[in-house]
């Protein structure tokens, strides 16, 4: 009796670890083809299996017949019809990428962008302010700029600031995760403590972060080092690495939600 029982216990746990692995699988399956093609793809053929076993329980005979058919052949066209991402399955499941990595969170992503972005604005001495709204709303400043609502990107912050560019003059503006406008005038702290080699971008960074709760990130031309502007506080930071520390450490989660991209409906 005593063995019986520890073997129904190890079928059990096998059973459970064996359920557990493909329920992964399955999950990782769904990450990888998340905002693809595939999901239309598999939606459809979702629809032909219901309506395969529909027509089989309704006893039409003809279109169950022409059903089996078309999921027959689509068998034989998946491998064809998925190539990009079993492509890119197997490279990951090659790099360990496919078992491994936790996909970053909204707020991490918006912070990589700005590390990185900062980080090539630094080296080429690009001067850049950057304002991540918080609980206090920013309308009046957003409302002179150039309104964007653009996804956040190093790639599109550079460009922003990029001396040729008619928006490069002003702050870019942060909401929800978005980039929502560029070329934005801040008012200038009134505060005499502020050193003279400061210059109007650490002014403007200084003076809304002591109106309002947002965080300001600097990109100094002349020095190409990079400042935070947080409650009323001017902190030189020592690269784009310290920048993320503090993106990520300091603000409470409470604060973190005006990173995270707003829902829209």
């Amino acid at each position: 009796m005593e063995r019986l029982l520890a073997d129904l216990k190890i079928v059990s746990l096998t059973s459970i670890l064996d359920i557990l692995i493909v329920a992964f699988v399955f999950y990782r399956l769904a990450l990888l083809i998340r905002g693809t093609r595939a999901t239309a793809l598999i939606k459809g053929l979702a629809v032909l299996v219901v309506a395969t076993t529909v027509s089989s329980w309704l006893h039409l005979y003809t279109v169950n017949w022409l059903l089996k058919e078309a999921m027959t052949a689509l068998v034989v066209a998946l491998p064809v019809v998925f190539q990009p991402e079993l492509r890119r399955a197997l490279e990951k499941l090659g790099q360990g990428g496919f078992f491994g990595g936790v996909a970053a969170t909204p707020e991490q992503r918006v912070v990589e962008e700005l590390v990185r972005a900062t980080g090539r604005l630094s080296r080429q001495h690009w001067g850049a302010l950057i304002v991540l709204e918080r609980s206090t709303g920013l309308e009046e400043y957003l409302e002179k700029g150039v309104r964007l609502d653009a996804q956040i990107s190093a790639e599109l912050l550079v460009n922003l600031f990029y001396p040729g560019s008619p928006l490069h003059d002003g702050a870019v503006l942060i909401r929800g995760g978005r980039v929502a406008a560029a070329a934005c005038f801040l008012p200038l702290t009134g505060s005499d403590a502020l050193s003279a080699e400061y210059g109007t971008r650490h002014r403007a960074a200084l003076g809304i972060s002591e109106q309002s709760d947002a965080v300001a990130v600097v990109v100094s031309e002349e020095t190409g080092g990079i400042s935070l502007a947080r409650d009323g506080v001017l902190s030189r930071l020592a690269g784009p690495e310290e920048l993320g520390v503090h993106l990520s450490e300091a603000p409470k989660p409470a604060d973190l939600s005006a990173f995270l991209p707003r829902r829209r409906g």
